[in-house]
């Protein structure tokens, strides 16, 4: 059972950037992703990466202000926010699924075999 642990959050204003990363506490073939899960509404995608770096995707809500990334030497993810806007505001989880094809990039939620256990976002206007 591999243990996801996410770092980052906080409160910011809007405009601002934030940084997560999350960790994985073994080394294997990971497809990572971002979701996340304002009050009220249902969790959504955020970004995807392939096990192997090479593949993204993002929201649209997203694209062109997130990034997503990952080290595999430190079996981290992150995910790097500029231009923050107060509908960013959601508890954000990171996610991995076992995954040997190392090119795949998975966005539907219920694929995922491993959860994070959530860290809070909260942009101010």
């Amino acid at each position: 059972q591999v243990q996801l642990v996410e770092s980052g959050g906080g409160l910011v204003q809007t405009g601002a950037s934030m940084s997560f990363a999350c960790t994985a506490s073994e080394t294997s073939t990971y497809a990572m992703g971002w979701f996340r899960q304002a009050p009220g509404k249902e969790r959504e995608f955020v970004a995807g990466i392939s096990g192997n770096g090479a593949n993204t995707d993002y929201a649209d809500s997203v694209r062109g202000r997130f990034t997503i990334v990952r080290d595999n030497t430190k079996n981290t993810v992150y995910l790097q926010m500029h231009s923050l806007q107060p509908e960013d505001t959601a508890v954000y989880f990171c996610a991995a699924r076992r995954e040997s094809r190392r090119w795949v990039i998975i966005t539907q939620d219920h694929l995922y075999h491993y959860w994070g256990q959530g860290t809070q976002l909260t942009v101010s206007s």
